[in-house]
């Protein structure tokens, strides 16, 4: 896990230096203006990050992030006309709709990185879930005693699961979230320990078990996964 993030700090590091040098040559008058400015528009932005996210090993946030960026990148380029602009946005969802298709296909595959990650098996047990919620609210609560993760989507609706009671099977859980203008919520046992993965975009994914207590433990033998994308959205770990 340390080698991972030793590499986004790298790419990192290097992206703040190209965003450096092409400062350096807008103001030396080296590159056209309307260059840098698309250079450093936020369509780049959304590029750079998807960029970082599929070299981080997450190619459905990547992905996405590419597509969206690139798309309001091409009126900057070319003369779009009128009726096509209007179909930006069916177009950015059919692309998200298809990432999350080839999200469904790629789960069973195992990331590659130092430390071995669980896989989400594809079945309907109770020690797997996979629940998708849009334009409402769900309250799930989940009492497995092999969890072996799940998948929740969001989008401008919100989930919340309950798990409490659950234990997790050996070697930890994983669980992939997706959400977009939405939310995606999950009580978990205090000494459970979270690895958070979550790309996020105008958006946030924050532990709030240390507002509950201040002592906290985490027994590195539960360790679950929290790994997608969250765009205009939020995803919470707590107690209560």
């Amino acid at each position: 896990m340390e080698h991972r993030n030793s590499n986004k700090r790298f790419y990192f590091g290097i992206i703040l230096i190209v965003l450096g040098v092409i400062l350096i040559l807008e103001r030396l008058n080296l590159i056209p203006e309307s260059v840098a400015n698309m250079l450093l528009s936020w369509q780049m932005l959304l590029v750079g990050i998807g960029i970082l996210s599929l070299l981080g090993g997450n190619r459905t946030a990547g992905t996405i992030l590419i597509v969206i960026g690139g798309f309001f990148m091409v009126p900057e380029l070319i003369t779009v006309p009128h009726e096509i602009r209007r179909i930006y946005w069916p177009l950015i969802l059919i692309a998200i709709g298809v990432a999350i298709l080839v999200r469904q296909r790629g789960s069973q595959k195992l990331p590659q990185g130092d430390e071995p990650i669980p896989l989400i098996p594809n079945d309907n047990s109770v020690n797997t879930f996979d629940d998708f919620v849009i334009f409402g609210g769900r309250e799930i609560f989940i009492n497995s005693q092999s969890l072996a993760g799940g998948k929740a989507t969001s989008i401008f609706g919100g989930i919340e699961f309950d798990l409490r009671k659950a234990s997790l099977q050996p070697g930890g859980a994983v669980i992939d979230c997706v959400s977009v203008f939405g939310g995606c919520g999950f009580k978990i046992p205090m000494d459970w320990n979270v690895r958070n993965e979550v790309t996020t975009i105008f958006g946030a994914f924050t532990d709030k078990r240390g507002d509950t207590y201040s002592d906290r433990y985490y027994d590195p033998a539960k360790t679950i996964v929290i790994k997608g994308i969250s765009m205009f959205g939020g995803i919470e770990v707590k107690h209560f």
